[in-house]
């Protein structure tokens, strides 16, 4: 039987118009579903609700941090294969550090290169798609 995939669903946490545009772009472009969210408060909820394969997680966002909400997601057993990739304008060793902690995928560092972040997407769901 030939069963169709779904294609990915990428949840976008962004809350500054210009960059979530440029996200938007480059996951449209794959081909992935997506969705956006600017406020932290409103990431849980979605996530437990539409369980996206990835998240691509801003780290400074209003109400709830990007590290709570990463953190929170892996505390959750129900959302395990969720995918976390951290990105931030403070792209310092320990902030990257800080991030795969608390259990994050990937990080990215802003302002990023399309192409590297096309990659680094692409590697995600390679990684969500071999579980």
């Amino acid at each position: 039987m030939d069963e169709k995939r779904k294609p990915p669903f990428v949840l976008i946490v962004e809350d500054e118009d210009n960059i979530a545009i440029a996200l938007e772009y480059v996951v449209k472009r794959e081909g992935y579903g997506h969705a956006r969210i600017a406020d932290g408060a409103d990431v849980m909820p979605f996530v437990r609700s539409r369980h996206p394969q990835v998240v691509l997680l801003d780290i400074m966002l209003p109400s709830v941090s990007g590290y709570e909400i990463c953190q929170e997601i892996r505390l959750d057993p129900d959302l395990s294969d969720v995918k976390v990739v951290m990105m931030t304008a403070r792209g310092s060793a320990l902030e990257k550090r800080k991030a795969m902690a608390l259990g994050a995928d990937g990080f990215v560092t802003k302002p990023f290169d399309l192409g590297t972040l096309r990659g680094e997407i692409k590697r995600i769901v390679t990684l969500e798609e071999g579980m």
